[in-house]
């Protein structure tokens, strides 16, 4: 990223303001006019804090990705060390972050299918999260029995992807819970 953004009040209201607007209608819908008016400030305040749109969709997302990863990593802390009890830790801080942060699916995911440039750096956040996930259900299935806990990470990850796009379309009912009971008996597969 480019240097450091002083954050100030108006640099704060900007990043909310994107965030909250980027996440209802997608990035390339929202220009940077109405982030401003929403936010209370001028383009300028904007160019100033941000220089560009495509840094304000960067720190927008990187917000996200912090503000998951806490709410993620403090689930798994008070969960215990059972293989179990971390999935179960997973799917439900998945369930409880889709309820609060808005039911539109994985704010990466849809920014991925604005942004699909792999040279774009919306590419490399992305991916770095879902990595990052993958690296947990890594973990989780290297505690458990499975013969192959590579492949059974990947297919936890898999559930995990499909619970949060399905939960963004609201075409099923409890996805959390039944992409969780699967990833169960995936690891008490023997």
């Amino acid at each position: 990223m480019d240097a450091a953004i002083d954050w100030t009040p108006g640099a704060r209201a900007v990043l909310d303001a994107a965030s909250e607007l980027f996440y209802a209608r997608g990035v390339h819908a929202v220009g940077v006019e109405a982030i401003a008016e929403r936010a209370g400030v001028t383009k300028k305040t904007l160019y100033d804090r941000f220089g560009s749109k495509d840094r304000l969709v960067l720190e927008y997302l990187a917000a996200r990705d912090r503000r998951w990863r806490e709410l993620v990593t403090a689930r798994l802390d008070a969960a215990g060390a059972g293989a179990e009890e971390r999935l179960v830790a997973l799917f439900d801080a998945s369930g409880a972050w889709a309820a609060a942060e808005g039911g539109r699916g994985c704010a990466m995911v849809n920014a991925h299918a604005e942004v699909d440039d792999p040279e774009h750096p919306v590419h490399g956040l992305v991916v770095g999260h879902k990595r990052w996930v993958l690296g947990l259900f890594r973990d989780v299935a290297g505690r458990s029995p499975v013969p192959d806990p590579d492949a059974t990470a990947r297919a936890l990850a898999l559930l995990h992807e499909g619970a949060l796009v399905s939960y963004g379309l609201g075409a099923l009912d409890h996805v959390f819970a039944t992409a969780r009971d699967a990833g169960l008996l995936l690891l008490r597969a023997r």
